[in-house]
């Protein structure tokens, strides 16, 4: 028998299979499923989020729909829920199995990482400097970082103002951006993981990215943000990160056609695709399996899980 005190992971960059092969494993090893994606947690942003339909979910599924567009939400407040949802899967004697793309929600789940209190919502200090944001511009913000901790202005680009306002709150903490990123490099892990990395040749990834977003399109995409712009979710829609979602609204606002708002989600995702896979590889825990042949790479990672599972 498994230890159910484990912990699995499916990590590598979108596109690649991720959460196909994590269902295998969680039927093979008696596995539920912990949603790692920092787009998922939100409501009715299905199909530009790749959401495992209802339909399709073989097994349980925990960490999607968590709060509504644009709704205040942190990987702090993400560490917290995941850690509840570990402890009630292991009580009921089965296997969480992690998956997704974003790697910071990833380690926050399993590492030790001890967040600053300015990691939750509800910051008056975080407010306070997007009025200051909103009032002066991108680039006198990052001046204003600049000043108080150059070393962090050093490696956050002057646009990601989400970055240099964290930045600027951590500054007021005593903390420095730089010295916590360069920290979790070296961070230990809380719990026993066996983690299972999907790689692609870059060629096929970006084919299979543009054939994914075709079928979000043939699914409806269009349809769905309409259906969230009339709830009342603009804001949560064009957000930095709302790669899919951001694009369709700009088209709807005349800003673009829709055949290039498209061809502009194919451009963002394989970008972010890349981003991703800057972040796992430094990652030396991952067991990295060629996602090219779907029914080959099940294979061996249930090999590689089975080995390590049962080693103790």
């Amino acid at each position: 028998m498994i230890a159910s005190d484990k912990i699995i992971c499916v990590v590598g960059p979108t596109a690649t299979g991720k959460s196909e092969l994590a269902q295998n494993i969680a039927e093979h090893v008696g596995g539920e499923i912990v949603s790692a994606d920092s787009m998922q947690i939100y409501k009715g942003m299905d199909i530009g989020t790749a959401k495992v339909p209802l339909s399709e979910r073989r097994v349980a599924h925990f960490g999607l729909d968590l709060v509504d567009p644009g709704q205040p939400y942190s990987v702090a407040l993400y560490q917290r829920y995941a850690r509840s949802v570990f402890k009630d899967i292991a009580s009921r004697g089965k296997i969480a199995v992690v998956v997704g793309g974003s790697g910071f929600y990833v380690r926050a789940a399993i590492d030790d990482y001890d967040f600053p209190k300015g990691e939750q919502t509800e910051n008056p200090v975080r407010e306070r400097y997007f009025r200051y944001l909103a009032e002066n511009g991108v680039s006198a913000l990052w001046d204003r970082l600049d000043e108080v901790d150059p070393k962090s202005a050093s490696v956050i680009h002057p646009n990601n103002t989400k970055r240099v306002i964290r930045a600027l709150e951590m500054r007021e903490e005593g903390i420095s951006y730089a010295d916590q990123v360069q920290r979790l490099q070296v961070i230990e892990p809380v719990f026993d993981t066996v983690m299972i990395g999907l790689s692609c040749q870059r060629e096929l990834l970006g084919a299979r990215i543009g054939k994914r977003v075709d079928t979000m399109r043939e699914m409806g995409l269009e349809d769905e943000v309409s259906q969230l712009l009339d709830a009342g979710f603009r804001d949560g829609l064009t957000s930095q990160h709302a790669i899919g979602y951001k694009e369709i609204v700009d088209a709807f606002d005349g800003g673009r056609s829709i055949d290039q708002a498209y061809e502009d989600i194919k451009q963002a995702t394989r970008r972010y695709a890349k981003r991703q896979r800057t972040w796992f590889r430094k990652d030396e825990r991952i067991n990295w399996i060629d996602c090219a042949d779907a029914d080959a790479a099940a294979s061996q990672a249930l090999d590689i899980i089975d080995a390590k599972l049962t080693a103790d």
